[in-house]
């Protein structure tokens, strides 16, 4: 009988471990960054305030569900774990974007790691209910908060993966695309031609579209980049064109993981798929060896260049918005 029980509690226990609570995004909990949720962990990067009056950031968390022990395809969305990883890389990544628009960043039940080589056997299912979750808290964003503001999509990894399907099913072709000033999709291999009326911008100023880059160590050329990003759709994340060369001078800041800002910091290569860099300089730059390649780094590497050219994408897009208003 006592052998029993303890089989009993252990049942229980296990199905409590499992159990996973359905997303609601009108609760502020479920929300990492949100109007009704005021976390303050990106403000200690914001200066210059004069555009989150103006447009939005929806900013995509990357894979932070990383324990290849546990047996689950996707993590509750109020895992602890996960709500302190997710907010550790939103305040060194998402951040980025900070200065450009009023921030939301949604909690999700995210996929495991795993999933990106386990499509056939459980990846696919889970990637696509993590999808479920950002889709709800994008439509509940559009429903409560958007009142037709320009917006900004922004993602890395598997948060790039999720932007690059919101694009499909709000934007490509749809009303929606007129307040599209960018998709910032680093990490992911995204083909050119993903979209039927949303291209690739090659432009710093250009609106309305989407931009993609994976970072990697000069030799490159890795069984990776073969599988997932050669011939994909990549700019230069430095001069936001296809320039093939960019001299480490052009380089605008690498947010490091000493919370400081370090400039001119390497060279940029775009070679078919992917962007090369120099060794960066930065403290301990000798253990940047250890590194397979620097897809970890895709957002932070260019932190300051991406919020510089996120604050240029929405004044530009706001200049043809008042440009337009006059004509009316």
């Amino acid at each position: 009988m006592r052998h029993l029980i303890l089989i009993l509690i252990l049942i229980i226990q296990q199905f409590t471990v499992n159990a996973q609570i359905e997303a609601d995004y009108s609760n502020p909990k479920h929300w990492l960054i949100s109007p009704e949720n005021k976390n303050k962990l990106h403000q200690d990067y914001i200066t210059d305030s004069s555009l989150i009056q103006y447009a939005d950031v929806f900013y995509i968390y990357p894979t932070v569900f990383l324990d290849k022990k546990d047996p689950n395809w996707n993590v509750s969305i109020d895992n602890e774990e996960q709500i302190k990883q997710a907010t550790r890389v939103t305040r060194f990544q998402g951040s980025a974007w900070a200065e450009a628009g009023r921030m939301f960043v949604p909690l999700y039940s995210q996929a495991n790691l795993r999933s990106y080589t386990s499509l056939e056997t459980g990846g696919r299912t889970a990637l696509l209910k993590a999808y479920k979750d950002v889709k709800a808290a994008f439509s509940y964003y559009l429903e409560n908060h958007n009142k037709g503001r320009p917006i900004i999509l922004a993602g890395h990894s598997q948060g790039s993966t999720h932007a690059m399907l919101l694009l499909k099913d709000f934007f490509d072709g749809k009303a929606l695309q007129d307040q599209l000033i960018c998709a910032y999709l680093p990490g992911i291999g995204i083909n050119e031609e993903e979209y039927k009326s949303i291209r690739l911008l090659t432009n710093e100023l250009e609106t309305g579209g989407f931009v993609s880059w994976n970072t990697f160590k000069r030799r490159y050329k890795t069984k990776k980049y073969k599988n997932w990003y050669k011939g994909k759709a990549t700019i230069n994340p430095v001069t936001w064109n296809r320039q093939a060369l960019a001299k480490r001078a052009k380089h605008k800041g690498f947010l490091f993981w000493d919370d400081k800002i370090y400039t001119q910091s390497f060279h940029t290569h775009v070679a078919d798929g992917a962007v090369w860099i120099s060794l960066p300089h930065v403290p301990f730059r000798s253990l940047a060896w250890t590194l397979k390649d620097y897809h970890i780094g895709d957002v932070n590497l260019f932190w300051k260049d991406i919020q510089s050219n996120a604050k240029k994408r929405v004044e530009a897009y706001q200049q043809k918005d008042m440009a337009k208003s006059k004509k009316l």
